[in-house]
């Protein structure tokens, strides 16, 4: 079963060069929920919900988070693209979720396919681009990149540690904060915030110890090391976020660009 839907992962749709909105500001068609410990298309506590035109991450819902980290994910799987989205931290993280919660969220690219993953696994197999805001305690940059199963490569040396730090500046929780990800398969992604550069790396790939999210499983169905292609998610892990003018463009008839 798993086996086959790593190959079905790699039926991808073909769109026009062009920006193509990936949320309808009604409701969540096109998108999946896996909450931890629930099972996939549930979507617990209405965890995600739309109002207003803006697809909101709430917990005012939850009794307590228990670690039930969530992610909503999209029906399909891209390779070469460009994904943006505005993100907005509101509120106060749940009481009872990790400290390194607060004001931290992000966004899911090379994703493992939803239904892959187990009833209780917290995280996708996945490269994340991370969001997070000034708690006053020091420098604290958003757009860095998280490797939950994963290892990268940065001018050629193999990276395994599990958060490298973009060069963003440290940013105030209460604004919109504007984000691009530019994913060229297997040959580099990068992040942008507001507009600028904040980092790139090359060669994303599965993590074969599996140090932080376990992919034993993964690989004996198949799932290359190196890889190419995956569904894009967006993060809920107990603090509330809200997500706004999320779009996508195609990139698969262009040639990869150099840095300057």
């Amino acid at each position: 079963m798993l086996r086959s839907l790593l190959v079905a992962a790699l039926i991808l749709p073909v769109h026009a060069s062009e920006w193509i909105s990936l949320f309808n500001g009604k409701d969540l068609a096109g998108w999946t929920p896996k909450i931890a410990k629930h099972p996939l298309g549930e979507n617990a506590f209405d965890t995600f919900r739309v109002e207003d035109g803006i697809l909101k991450c709430e917990y005012d819902k939850y009794p307590t988070f228990d670690r039930k980290f969530g992610h909503l994910f999209t029906d399909f799987s891209y390779s070469h693209y460009l994904f943006r989205l505005e993100y907005k931290f509101v509120g106060k993280m749940m009481p009872d979720a990790p400290h390194y919660v607060n004001l931290n969220s992000g966004i899911m690219v090379h994703s493992q396919p939803p239904q892959s993953m187990t009833l209780d696994q917290g995280f996708p197999v996945s490269l994340e681009f991370q969001f997070l805001a000034d708690e006053g305690k020091g420098p604290r940059p958003t757009g860095n990149v998280c490797t939950p199963g994963t290892n990268i490569e940065i001018d050629g040396k193999l990276v395994t540690q599990h958060i490298v730090k973009s060069s963003a500046e440290n940013l105030d929780a209460d604004q919109w904060v504007k984000i691009e990800i530019e994913v060229r398969g297997n040959e580099e992604i990068i992040h942008r915030v507001n507009g600028k550069e904040v980092l790139r790396y090359q060669k994303p790939q599965i993590d074969p110890k599996g140090a932080v999210v376990p992919t034993e499983s993964l690989l004996k169905a198949g799932q290359p090391i190196q890889l190419s292609h995956g569904h894009i998610a967006l993060q809920a892990e107990g603090q509330p976020i809200w997500f706004r003018n999320i779009e996508i463009k195609s990139l698969e008839a262009e040639e990869p660009k150099k840095k300057d």
